[in-house]
């Protein structure tokens, strides 16, 4: 089979899916992004890049600013597709990401051939994400923010036009999408390395944090995890929690793994970066000492951390769940999370970990003490929780469905 992957950022959720591909024999796979692959050239498999030829208008409206960006890329990547058709490649089935636009054009290229794409997020004019957080959020619900919004989902809509057939992450991110679309959708997770799995021996493991201070298994580990420290990901109800969490543990130490530097979601701040104005907040009535803002870290890193976390805490607006929630399951930590959806759909309170009000720092240094304290209920939370990921969402249960989804599509038994 002839299997054409196409994501700005490949191999990105793509990775385990073309490395399957590439093991079986008679399958040629192309993969197409903007940057080089980190998937290993062999035979049978071939990477191609794309670049843009021009920015954006210097006097464009704000509100078409979005759409331009991503017929710009799109653009890039027909011309680049159209060269791979010229050249006799014929795709049996294109896997793709449209989130940045590129899946725009490429159905008038090979106009026979399914698509599969890979849906995130739909952004919504009311709900979800939208005017959920008020002290930040407090003018979204006028009419400008509402038809930026309404703008933004321009290529998201074109492209669910074009999809043979749509694949998302959880139930939650299916239900940002119209409900017309719904009935075009599988749901089915990317799928955790067992990689995140507890550790065999916590006393062989620790984590330096600097020459004076080594993390083992004897601390009181408690661990905060975002690509970027932002409002989307509940920066805010963390930090403010922080001093009544070393008010009932003073002899933990917090580490809190993420760039300070600018978002990932949502608006950057005005007055600086978010982690700063938010620790200034507390300034004075935490320590500094125990609280350890360790930047980005590297995969392994980030497993042991988690491995030797006592309790993990996970807070997110009504968006994308990440993959680091997942991980901490699958690493058997006790998790403390918002009572948000994404969260809720996997976290079930008293069973596989402890939910709490996105809203109330009171409740999350609660919760967080509870665990500290009740080891016993620590360790049952922990344990549930990693059979739980490994039921629903280990790279094994969901790699198998991934394909055999993308063979009933590329047959045409399912799709238009």
């Amino acid at each position: 089979m002839n299997i054409l992957f196409i994501h700005q950022s490949f191999p990105g959720q793509y990775v385990h899916i073309c490395r399957q591909f590439l093991k079986q024999s008679g399958n040629t796979v192309v993969s197409v992004g903007m940057g080089a692959s980190n998937i290993s050239k062999i035979k049978g498999y071939h990477h191609y890049t794309y670049q843009p030829k021009r920015g954006n208008s210097k006097e464009i409206h704000p509100l078409v600013l979005d759409i331009e960006t991503k017929a710009i890329r799109a653009e890039a990547c027909a011309e680049l597709c159209s060269n791979l058709k010229q050249n006799g490649f014929i795709p049996d089935i294109i896997c793709g990401h449209p989130g940045w636009g590129e899946l725009l054009f490429v159905p008038y290229i090979w106009p026979d051939i399914p698509i599969l794409m890979y849906q995130e997020f739909c952004y919504n004019v009311n709900g979800f994400d939208c005017a959920f957080d008020p002290e930040l959020q407090p003018d979204d619900n006028d009419w400008n923010n509402s038809g930026r919004i309404h703008m933004k989902n321009a290529n998201t809509l074109l492209n669910l036009d074009q999809a043979t057939w749509n694949i998302t992450p959880t139930s939650f991110q299916k239900s940002s999408y119209p409900t017309r679309f719904h009935d075009r959708f599988s749901v089915i997770h990317d799928g955790i390395s067992n990689e995140a799995r507890p550790a065999k021996n916590l006393s062989k493991i620790s984590f330096v944090i600097s020459d004076e201070l080594i993390l083992t298994s004897a601390d009181k580990l408690i661990t905060f995890v975002n690509r970027r420290i932002e409002p989307y990901r509940g920066c805010h109800s963390f930090i403010r929690a922080i001093p009544k969490i070393q008010k009932l543990q003073p002899d933990a130490q917090i580490v809190v793994v993420g760039e300070k530097q600018g978002v990932s979601y949502g608006k950057a701040c005005k007055d600086g970066e978010w982690c700063d104005r938010f620790l200034a907040e507390i300034e004075g009535e935490y320590d500094p000492s125990r609280v350890h803002f360790v930047g980005h870290v590297n995969y392994k890193s980030f497993l042991i951390l988690l491995q030797l976390s006592k309790v993990h805490v996970y807070l997110t607006y009504p968006f994308v769940l990440s993959w680091s929630l997942l991980e901490a399951m699958s690493s058997g930590c006790a998790i403390v999370g918002s009572a948000t959806a994404p969260v809720m759909e996997v976290l079930d309170h008293e069973h596989n970990g402890l939910l709490v009000d996105f809203f109330s720092p009171h409740a999350i240094a609660e919760q967080v003490d509870r665990l500290l304290k009740d080891r016993s209920l620590a360790k049952k939370m922990g344990h549930q929780a990693h059979l739980d990921a490994v039921e629903h969402y280990s790279l094994e249960r969901c790699l198998p469905r991934q394909l055999n989804l993308i063979d009933l599509v590329a047959s045409g038994a399912i799709g238009h």
